[in-house]
């Protein structure tokens, strides 16, 4: 009789025929970070959103050094927020990128051959799983998504706002996004209340330089804007981070899966995800994840 995990996959093959004296365990497919080719989901309501997205981190922009910033009598504090601001937009923009653009952990497409899977040199009686969507050999807690038409290892979700899924390569890029754009958004609230405070005080004509009704008008989009994706982007990254301490993906909980992996303390998959040791590049997007020490997670068929 098949176990449960059997009848939640999509094809098995049996390697009965196969009498081999010796195991040799079969290789990975993708390494974790194994190869820096470009990646790019072409789906048109992903694209649109994307773009969207850098929209309003751009709108944002404008409204923060030309309605409140600029126009500052104080230098020093149009200084540091005007930094802290663009610094954390910067960095939000660069994360949006490195997730949008790194493989998420594709499953190399179309190699479920015979040749190939007798290459694996499996014990009698051990399976290998086909996806019949994408036909190939699919590792332990890969999914195929209905958008990138691949298998993608640790699947959490398929994203538009990032055109891409979430997966093993580029849930930290995606964990720093939702971060760096709650940040801002927070950041922007804030500025946005003060300079109310302050026109409220002084002559709404010195306050901007554009006219007090554009200035208002400016100002609540902008505090919607910020009060929208505060909300989203904490909700998002606080949802990635139980993810990653649990060691359990979005599709993983959804299903219910059964647990077949060894469970990790919350501190080592944090650090399978962001790198070993802990250090500053956690939160540079431009810092692959470094294993160091810390065991990857491993995916073999």
């Amino acid at each position: 009789m098949k176990s449960p995990v059997h009848r939640c996959r999509d094809v098995e093959r049996q390697a009965s025929n196969l009498q081999l004296e010796t195991y040799v365990p079969p290789p990975r497919l993708v390494d974790r970070g194994d190869t820096d080719a470009m990646w790019f989901v072409r789906d048109a309501c992903g694209i649109v959103c994307a773009v969207i997205t850098w929209l309003l981190v751009f709108y944002a922009e404008f409204v923060v050094l030309f309605v409140m910033l600029l126009p500052s009598k104080n230098l020093t504090y149009s200084l540091i927020n005007g930094v802290v601001f663009n610094g954390l937009a910067f960095l939000a923009l660069a994360s949006h990128f490195r997730a949008m653009c790194t493989d998420p952990g594709a499953v190399p497409k179309g190699n479920a051959t015979k040749e190939f899977i007798e290459s694996l040199q499996l014990k009698p009686g051990q399976v290998v799983y086909k996806c019949p969507k994408c036909c190939s050999i699919k590792p332990d807690r890969a999914h195929h998504c209905s958008v990138c038409k691949r298998c993608i290892r640790k699947m959490d979700h398929h994203c538009p706002w990032v055109n891409n899924c979430v997966g093993e390569n580029n849930q930290k890029y995606f964990v720093l996004f939702t971060m760096y754009i709650a940040l801002i958004s927070l950041h922007s609230l804030v500025m946005v209340v003060l300079h109310f405070l302050y026109c409220f005080e002084d002559d709404w004509t010195k306050c901007s330089t554009f006219s007090p009704p554009a200035t208002v008008i400016l100002l609540i989009l902008l505090c919607f804007e910020g009060l929208l994706f505060l909300i989203f982007t904490s909700v998002m990254f606080g949802t990635q981070v139980h993810s990653i301490c649990t060691d359990e993906t979005g599709i993983e909980q959804l299903k219910k899966e059964e647990r077949r992996w060894a469970k990790k303390t919350k501190w080592m998959n944090m650090k399978a995800v962001f790198g070993h040791p802990f250090s500053i590049a956690w939160f540079s997007p431009f810092a692959k994840p470094g294993h160091g020490k810390a065991d990857p997670y491993q995916y073999v068929v």
